[in-house]
């Protein structure tokens, strides 16, 4: 940090430069190790949550294709994961996404970057927030045998008072601070890895067994992307497949938290996107082989359990007392991305503060637990409101608001790779290093996603998209996605008159002086 004549609290913003001209905003440094952020990284994506609730839905759009579309969206993700490591070394900054697009394209096109980052988390924790809910009530009525407690999970008061408490917990855990975090952390996605791995293991010996009418013996043509049956069907089980590695770029949001901020981040990110394409493609395949794609029966793709399907395989694949296990597990995956999912809307809020693009209020972090406490605190406020009004409004919206997801998604990760190879575009052609990880990769995963973007915001105008609700004849999915967009817009032209300095260029640019905020 750079010494100052009068040393400042937390929270007050100076001007001054650290060693790494990056903005150091009061984080407690050095408490996340190569492992820890890539525990965290997995733990935010929630693995055994995405299986269970986008398996069936992928084998209901692609067939048995979906382990080719496991690997097709896992491609531009991970081209995307090295151009978040090269802008990491340059720019260590907790902002991320934010704070690179600034830099590369300006203040407008990087607020709705971080607007894009912000309300894709807020609709993920309220959707984890939800399925958590169902599996405590499920896990409670297993244990006890009464589908009586089971069932409270529909009554809707109790469903959403339950879901607000395991906000509040979440929120509890994420203000304590990284080190509670981490060893919370640890435990449950090691639960989460062992239980998959058992689940593959008996998935496969009841395939070769033969215990389901409806297995199938494994084919290298599952790998073949271009056996889809359509382009529309393939682009929907890619958004699916996107959403299911959503989250990975959190590592990366703890980078001035964690040792070597310049280098731990990135490679974590790698890390963790191994372990993520690994899991999903033992599991999809050890389950097709089981109990096949179809939409009968235990068959992945059956519209009555496609989206929950561990609910329906737990007690047919690992028996009785090993399914209630599974239940754990998913429990125990929704809660762990419930809590991790809080570090990266926190920290880009507190950078997006710290730079006068949001009120400065939220540029404090707590002195003793160094984290952004106002920031993670109206993080889970606003999740709780959000989950309470779309459950209050209708079930139908609450679906629309994960399918709109995928556009967020897209838009956030595509302008974030597009900025890498702009903001390095003078060094590219440095060296072939330089050219294929800061240009060629970079742009390449950058195009994929807004191909994404595109065709999903296209498909959307159709009611049938999704929920099947419409409004004045445009599909719900479309007017909540663009209307997302458009309610940041909103924000930002009223950010523009109360910090008018940080949208003129004058706080945050590639060449000007950083802030410091003493630690």
């Amino acid at each position: 940090m750079t010494q100052l004549e009068t040393r400042p609290q937390v929270g007050d913003t100076v001007r001054g430069r650290t060693d790494g001209g990056v903005l150091a905003k009061g984080l407690e440094k050095n408490s996340v190790g190569l492992l820890g952020s890539a525990v965290i990284g997995i733990s935010t994506v929630a693995p055994v949550y995405c299986l269970t609730s986008t398996l069936g839905s992928t084998a209901g759009e692609v067939g048995l294709q979906m382990p080719a579309v496991f690997l097709a969206g896992f491609l531009p993700m991970l081209l995307v994961a090295f151009a978040y490591r090269e802008l990491n070394r340059a720019m260590p900054d907790s902002g991320t996404s934010f704070t690179w697009t600034v830099k590369a394209f300006g203040p407008r096109v990087g607020w709705m970057c971080g607007w894009g980052l912000v309300i894709a988390t807020i609709i993920v924790l309220s959707n984890l927030a939800g399925v958590a809910t169902s599996y405590f009530w499920l896990l409670a009525g297993e244990i006890t045998g009464s589908e009586s407690i089971a069932a409270l999970d529909g009554n809707k008061a109790v469903h959403i008072l339950t879901c607000l408490t395991l906000i509040a917990v979440a929120t509890a855990i994420s203000y304590r601070g990284m080190t509670a975090t981490k060893r919370l952390q640890y435990a449950l996605v090691g639960l989460q890895l062992v239980v998959l791995a058992v689940f593959v293991a008996m998935a496969l010996q009841k395939a070769g067994s033969g215990a389901f009418d409806t297995g199938l013996d494994f084919s290298w043509s599952w790998m073949n992307p271009f056996a889809v049956q359509s382009f529309a069907a393939f682009t929907a089980g890619l958004s699916l497949s996107i959403f299911m590695y959503w989250g990975w770029d959190a590592c990366l949001s703890t980078n001035e938290e964690t040792t070597g901020s310049d280098r731990t981040p990135g490679r974590a990110a790698l890390v963790a996107m191994v372990v993520l394409v690994g899991s999903y493609l033992a599991t999809g395949v050890a389950a097709q082989m089981a109990v096949g794609s179809g939409d009968k029966g235990l068959g992945l793709a059956n519209p009555e359990t496609s989206d929950n399907v561990f609910a329906a395989l737990a007690g047919p694949v690992m028996g009785p007392v090993l399914g209630i296990a599974l239940f754990v597990a998913v429990l125990a995956s929704a809660a762990a991305s419930l809590q991790t999912t809080f570090i990266p809307v926190a920290r880009t809020v507190l950078a997006m503060s710290a730079y006068e693009a949001l009120p400065a209020s939220f540029a404090k972090v707590h002195p003793r637990h160094k984290v952004p406490g106002k920031a993670t605190i109206v993080a889970g406020i606003a999740t709780g409101a959000f989950y309470t009004i779309m459950t209050l409004v209708s079930e139908h919206v609450l679906v629309d608001t994960i399918y709109a997801l995928g556009l967020m998604i897209c838009f956030y990760y595509a302008l974030t790779a597009f900025a890498c190879a702009w903001y390095f575009r003078r060094e590219l052609f440095r060296s072939g290093r330089d050219f294929v990880f800061k240009g060629l990769f970079p742009v390449l995963g950058g195009v994929l996603l807004a191909a994404v973007f595109g065709k999903t915001l296209y498909d959307m105008w159709d009611p049938a998209y999704g929920s099947g609700s419409a409004v004045f004849g445009v599909g719900s999915v479309f007017v909540i996605g663009v209307g997302l967009l458009v309610l940041g817009a909103v924000i930002m032209l009223v950010m523009q008159r109360r910090s008018p300095a940080f949208f003129r260029g004058e706080v945050l640019t590639k060449d000007t002086p950083s802030l410091v905020i003493a630690d």
